[in-house]
């Protein structure tokens, strides 16, 4: 029996250093994708990349907690959140409700004038980037959430499964008016865009009130399960 406690401790260690190394990863390249997306948005006139980038920025404060929260777990163990992963969560959540109204509105004006992106070829490339990027994210937390019996960590990998829709509608929305010179499907991906930021914005409100995990990103509420 102690042989096998022995045995499992440095490997249980080895799973929670990697979560947080995933945890980082997810920062920086959001910070990354963040400003390129913006950047980009900007000169090229897209509505749906530009928000794109700014909820990658978002993104940043909750990975801060969920990096915070994979070194306390591992130092001390327990699934509850603290102070600051609920702070964290709540200025995510904010954050999310005023990038929603900020998208809608611009959305609708540009929809109404008449809006076309000088280019979305910024878009395509960043959301094929991001999908990759996203896929091996995810997978790479479920198997340590998994190996770990984490519903905190699988909760994470739930949160990027919602980036990676974001990733999805952005690849739609700019390969879609690429493809027909549609302006509207631009404003149109902003739309939908800030809709998701709008669910991501209430689940992380009703996570910082629970104190838990029980809630994943994406509307799945089984603690523990994808």
């Amino acid at each position: 029996m102690a042989t096998i406690t022995i045995g499992f401790a440095p490997n249980k260690n080895k799973l929670y250093a990697w979560a947080s190394t995933l945890a980082l990863i997810t920062i920086f390249y959001n910070i990354a994708e963040g400003l390129v997306s913006v950047l980009f948005g900007m000169e090229d006139g897209s509505m749906s990349l530009f928000g794109f980038g700014l909820d990658s920025f978002v993104e940043v404060v909750s990975g801060i907690g969920i990096w915070h929260m994979t070194r306390r777990i591992r130092k001390n163990g327990g699934e509850s959140r603290d102070r600051f992963e609920k702070r964290a969560l709540t200025i995510t959540g904010t954050a999310f409700y005023v990038l929603t109204a900020g998208l809608a509105v611009t959305a609708l004006v540009d929809f109404y004038r008449g809006h076309r992106p000088e280019s979305t070829s910024w878009g395509i490339a960043i959301s094929l980037v991001s999908i990759l990027s996203m896929w091996f994210l995810i997978r790479a937390k479920l198997k340590v959430g998994k190996e770990l019996n984490s519903p905190a960590i699988l909760a994470d990998a739930a949160c990027t499964r919602a980036c990676l829709q974001l990733s999805i509608v952005l690849l739609i929305a700019s390969a879609g008016y690429k493809l027909t010179g549609i302006g509207g499907l631009d404003s149109l991906g902003a739309l939908v865009i800030g809709g998701l930021c709008f669910r991501e914005g209430k689940e992380a409100l009703e996570k910082a009130r629970a104190g838990s995990f029980a809630c994943t990103c994406g509307g799945k509420c089984k603690e523990g399960k994808e």
